[in-house]
Parts: C-alpha cells; sequence; structure tokens
C-alpha cells in the first residue's frame, strides 16, 4: 500500500528490511532489501483447517515460523513491526518466538472485522498481549483496541503521515454557469459509502445539470455503482476511470471543487481509520464533504475544513453539497482550513520523526531531540 511504502522509504535514522508474501510494481516502488516468502503449497488446506473446522484464526506453521526468524537473524534485525492487526494475528507463532520487540500497527479494517466471534476475538487479544507496542492511526481506532482488550498504556497515536509538498494547496474559484466537478477515490468497496455518493449527486445534479462526479478506483462494487447511476439517471454526468496513477490523481484533484468520501461501517465491521485520500485532497485544499465516521472526524473539523453528516444519509449529503455550492466565501474558508490542518497535523516529515522515536524507546537507543 501506498501510504506503507511512502513511510517506509522514509526512514532514515533505522534501516529497514521489508518481508513480504509476493511483490508487485517493482518500477513503482523501488526498495531494498525485500525478502520474499511465499505461501506454501497446502497453504489453503491449512487454511481452510484452522477457519472451516475449528473457527478461528489460522496461524503460520512451524516451517514458516522458522524462515521468518531465519530472515530475521540474518539481516540483524532488532525489531519486528507488522503491518495491520490481522497478519499480526496470523504471525502470533513468530512473535511469540521472537525474543526481541515487537510492534503492531493497525489502520481501520483490521480492528472490527469478525470480531463477533469469540475465538477470533481470543486469538486478538493472544496477540496484543504478546506485542510490545500498539500503533493506531486514529483515536477512535484506539478506543476500538482497548475495547478488544488491549492495555492503553500500551497503545500510541501515530498518524498517516502524506507528503504535503507533492500536494501544495491551490485556491479554487466557483465554476461557471454550474459545471460544478465533484471527485472521490477509493477502492469501490462498501465502506467507502459509494452509494451514498451517487444518491447525493442525483439531487446535487438536480440543482446543477452541469455538474459532474468522478469515482476513481477499482473494486467489487463497480457494476453495481454503475447500475445505480443509471437507474438514478445519472450516468452520463458520472465516470468511473478505475484504478489511476498518483500523476493522475493530482491532476484530478487539482481539476475539481468538492471532495466525497461518506464512509460507513460494512456488515462485516470493516472501517476507516483515516483515509490517506482525504488527507492528499485536504492539502490540495479540496473541502471535504464526509461522514462521522471512524478516524474522519479527527481530520476534518466540521464546518471548517468541510462538513460531516451521519453515514449513510445522502440526503443530508446532498444538503450541505448544494448549501456550500451556494456559498462561494464559505468554500474558500474551508479550503484554506483544510490544507492548513493537513500540513499541521499530517505531515510525512513529522510523523515519520515521531515513528522512528518510537522504534528507538523498543530497542533501546536514544532519540534524537
Amino acid at each position: 500500500m501506498l501510504h506503507i511504502y511512502r513511510q517506509i522509504t522514509s526512514l532514515r535514522r533505522v534501516r529497514p528490511v521489508v518481508i513480504a508474501r509476493k511483490r508487485e510494481n517493482r518500477d513503482c516502488f523501488p526498495f531494498e532489501p525485500v525478502h520474499v516468502v511465499n505461501k506454501p503449497s497446502w497453504h489453503f488446506l491449512r487454511r481452510f483447517w484452522f477457519k472451516q473446522l475449528r473457527d478461528r484464526p489460522w496461524e503460520i506453521s512451524r516451517s514458516e515460523t522458522a524462515k521468518l526468524q531465519r530472515i530475521l537473524e540474518q539481516t540483524n534485525a532488532r525489531l519486528l513491526h507488522i503491518y495491520f492487526g490481522h497478519i499480526a494475528i496470523h504471525l502470533l507463532p513468530l512473535i511469540r518466538r521472537w525474543n526481541k520487540p515487537s510492534i503492531v500497527s493497525f489502520h481501520g479494517a483490521d480492528v472490527l472485522v469478525d470480531m463477533q466471534k469469540p475465538a477470533y476475538r481470543a486469538a486478538v487479544r493472544a496477540m496484543l498481549n504478546s506485542v510490545h507496542r500498539v500503533l493506531v492511526r486514529s483515536d477512535s481506532l484506539r478506543r476500538a483496541v482497548i475495547d478488544l482488550g488491549c492495555a492503553p498504556e500500551k497503545i500510541a497515536l501515530q498518524r498517516t503521515g502524506i507528503p504535503v509538498a507533492e500536494f501544495p494547496f491551490q485556491q479554487r474559484r466557483a465554476p461557471v454557469a454550474g459545471e460544478w466537478r465533484l471527485l472521490q477515490s477509493g477502492r469501490l468497496i462498501e465502506k467507502k459509502g459509494l452509494t451514498t455518493t451517487l444518491r447525493a449527486f442525483a439531487q446535487f445534479h438536480a440543482a446543477y445539470p452541469r455538474s459532474t462526479l468522478i469515482v476513481a478506483g477499482e473494486g467489487a462494487q463497480l457494476a453495481e455503482l454503475q447500475k445505480l447511476a443509471a437507474q438514478l439517471g445519472i450516468a452520463a454526468s458520472v465516470s468511473f476511470p478505475g484504478f489511476v496513477s498518483q500523476e493522475k490523481l493530482r491532476a484530478l484533484l487539482y481539476s475539481s471543487h468538492l471532495f466525497l468520501h461518506p464512509s460507513e461501517v460494512g456488515h462485516d465491521g470493516n472501517q476507516e481509520g483515516v483515509p490517506n485520500s482525504i488527507l492528499e485532497a485536504m492539502a490540495t485544499g479540496l473541502p471535504i464533504f464526509a461522514t462521522r465516521h471512524g478516524g474522519i472526524p479527527e481530520a476534518v473539523e466540521d464546518g471548517k475544513g468541510g462538513m460531516l453528516v451521519k453515514e449513510r444519509d445522502h440526503d443530508s449529503l446532498a444538503n450541505v453539497l448544494i448549501g456550500a455550492a451556494r456559498d462561494p466565501a464559505r468554500l474558500a474558508m474551508m479550503s484554506h482550513a483544510a490544507a492548513k490542518s493537513a500540513a499541521a497535523n499530517y505531515g510525512q516529515t513529522e510523523q515519520t520523526r515521531r515513528l522512528e522515536e518510537f522504534y528507538l524507546r523498543e530497542i533501546g537507543g536514544q532519540p534524537r531531540n
């Protein structure tokens, strides 16, 4: 994931080594060293045995644990940082055998999915008891991890960092003839609230018939969303360009007037931390129209950097969008506030410095001032 790549490559006071199941898009994400540990041929059977027969999360085998330990020893690793809580559950045998500090970071979906199952909650508690430090990207995730049984003193806030210099502020002007351009970017999955986006835009489009909406990203909901757009009579004004490069995304951000992200809790418990797409949009000066969900209210102050409504409330979302379009002066104010907040609270340089201090404390080094 891009935010993890940014975090790893910005480290300067420690030397990162990456271990992964597979490597893709090497040209887009150059980094060394990367140690690839492929899934064993019998991985599917082991996973089936754990999930279907024992109804609990699967764990890596003894041979996989030994292989990972050898890599850690050969690279002289002094700390193990596992990205995503659900991955840490699978790696619990390694965490227990690893005799040096370990950190796990939670990002959103890895907190509450499948937690209605007692065996899954028990596995999470065992993992949380085994690691030395737990990092969360929002206060909402902190509360959720405490609810799962983590000791509060073990948890620290580590916000997502974005390279704000790559997303410089740009003041938008209200478009002529109502040609508003709205944007949402991210995976096309339930928690992104895309059906709410389309229903709200249908009402906005009725007020501003020359407005357009771009939904950038790919995912399982594409056909459903295209069908809904047609049913709402807005298909000609909505485009789904699929996955876009960072260069193309920046172009879309700067050519848009309003950014949408009405996240919602999925039926499987999946929720957001603080979406990176919101932070990047804020840095450019795009006002954010989103929901009071997960860590979003920690990044977007309602009425300042954008407007927040309750989840799945497309009528309220449409109303705040239409109201903002009718008040260019307020939009300009929100634009400046969004950019200022992104730079002050989510700059990559500061967040990397904080992460390095966590690392150095755990391995016994002294963080510099």
